[in-house]
């Protein structure tokens, strides 16, 4: 019996060690893991909605040769976007559809020089539905009655507008046409309503164009543009990731950037 007792004893015992070690090496992984966790740092890129569709590629591909750094996107007009950021929006990166919304930033000292790139190029496009009946085939017959709305980007807001309406003010055309048109708060929205049916016409980037759902749309004609239409990108100056910030600025303006950029129509 005393026997016994030892032998209880002790299996006891050994139980209560394993237990106790396995319970630090839980604890141990653990906080291995909340180490782990807290080298990821997180960076918020402002960004063209024109933009949208490289991006997101370029996001995956950036993550997955730069693991400790998490990118989250915030996509919209670049005037939008400038604005947030002059009211204090906590942005790392900014890249814009249009050299004056940067420049404003720049003008306030809300970026950092150096971190300056112009990264791509594009062009603006006539769209029209893809069962449209008016025979549009340039921005000349946007003027006929038979065409009742045409979408533009807003000027203030969406670099897309501006292209076009300094487009159409060169061509002579502006005056006879502002009237029929519906702004849109980015490129995008244009996009959706030709895609609907909703306008008899509408103004994108080519790029743009591209993503557009299959058999919605059709292209009438590129638009010559008064302004060369570049993509400025840069760290903020306010930003706390900095290196992580100028991490991603540089992979975009890298070979590897430049051929995503490519491959959704851009010129890099």
């Amino acid at each position: 019996m005393e026997q016994s007792k030892k032998l209880i004893l002790t299996i006891a015992a050994i139980l209560t060690v394993v237990l106790f070690v396995s319970g630090c090496a839980d604890t141990g992984n653990d906080a291995g893991m909340e180490t782990e966790k807290e080298q990821i740092t997180t960076i918020t890129v402002s960004a063209a909605a024109s933009l949208t569709e490289a991006f997101t590629d370029i996001e995956e591909q950036f993550e997955d040769e730069n693991p400790t750094i998490d990118v989250n996107f915030n996509f919209a007009g670049s005037g939008t976007l400038r604005m947030q950021i002059e009211g204090g929006a906590p942005i790392d990166v900014f890249a814009s559809a249009s050299q004056s919304h940067m420049n404003l930033l720049s003008d306030q000292s809300l970026i950092n020089e150096d971190s300056r790139r112009d990264f791509a190029a594009n062009t603006v496009v006539l769209i029209t539905p893809v069962d449209s009946e008016l025979g549009i085939t340039g921005p000349e017959d946007l003027i006929s009655d038979d065409v009742e709305t045409i979408s533009i980007g807003n000027p203030e807001t969406a670099p897309v507008g501006k292209y076009t309406v300094e487009a159409l003010e060169e061509a002579g055309l502006w005056d006879e046409l502002e009237a029929k048109t519906l702004l849109a708060d980015d490129v995008k929205q244009v996009l959706v309503y030709v895609e609907r049916g909703e306008v008899d016409a509408g103004f994108v980037y080519s790029t743009d164009a591209a993503t557009s759902e299959p058999g919605t749309i059709e292209i009438k004609a590129t638009i010559p543009t008064v302004t060369p239409i570049s993509y400025p990108i840069a760290v903020l100056s306010a930003s706390e990731n900095q290196v992580e910030a100028q991490t991603f600025v540089d992979f975009v303006t890298s070979d590897e950037g430049r051929t995503i950029l490519e491959s959704y129509g851009f010129t890099a």
